[in-house]
């Protein structure tokens, strides 16, 4: 059996080799990588600039049909810049997974509720993934020129994603709680890497 001492010689020794360092190098880029991309998300769209359609990317619902956390704070981001006249109207994306209703639904209902009327809002309720949301989100809008709102740390790669289905595309991004923001945006770097090595970026 190891003993603990003995665990953690190894542990030194790995760490002072050339193993060790390339690969505590490799976690500090992609650690510095996801709060390069967390930051970016956080930027506020430029005042003044004008939108043909918000659109917001589609989030986890509960099985009871409650929106998630992310959801309902990405929504609220939309209805504010709607508010302020970015875009005359919000486009709600994603399709019924675990929960009883799409997501596109339950982020809709949140933005009846503070005071978005009907004529304002589009419902896309098949797509399950990012490239969905703007695939889908086109063939309702077709080449608009779009604000799409979601999880700051995802806004790097929402934003590439539409901009290959739109005219022109911006982000905006939420900021939730620091953990599950970093976590995301840990998960985020991974995932615009599978992007980009299948040439969807």
């Amino acid at each position: 059996m190891t003993k603990p001492s003995d665990f953690r010689g190894r542990l030194r020794q790995f760490v002072a080799g050339w193993q060790g360092r390339v690969v505590l190098g490799l976690l500090g880029t992609w650690f510095i990588a996801a709060g390069v991309l967390d930051h970016y998300g956080q930027r506020e769209p430029a005042r003044g600039q004008k939108w043909d359609a918000i659109v917001v990317a589609g989030c986890r619902v509960h099985p009871d049909g409650q929106p998630s956390i992310a959801l309902a704070r990405r929504t609220r981001l939309a209805v504010r810049l709607w508010k302020e006249g970015f875009a005359p109207k919000i486009v709600f994306t994603g399709g019924t997974g675990e929960g009883k209703i799409s997501e596109a639904a339950a982020a809709a209902g949140i933005a009846r509720t503070q005071g978005v009327p009907a004529q304002a809002i589009v419902i896309e309720d098949r797509s399950t993934n990012t490239e969905e949301n703007a695939r889908f989100a086109r063939e309702l809008l077709g080449q608009a020129r779009v604000l799409v709102v979601t999880d700051s740390f995802h806004v790097f790669r929402a934003r590439r994603v539409f901009a290959r289905h739109f005219a022109e595309a911006g982000g905006a991004g939420s900021v939730g709680m620091t953990w599950p923001r970093t976590r995301g945006a840990v998960r985020e770097v991974g995932a615009i890497a599978w992007y980009a090595l299948n040439g969807r970026m």
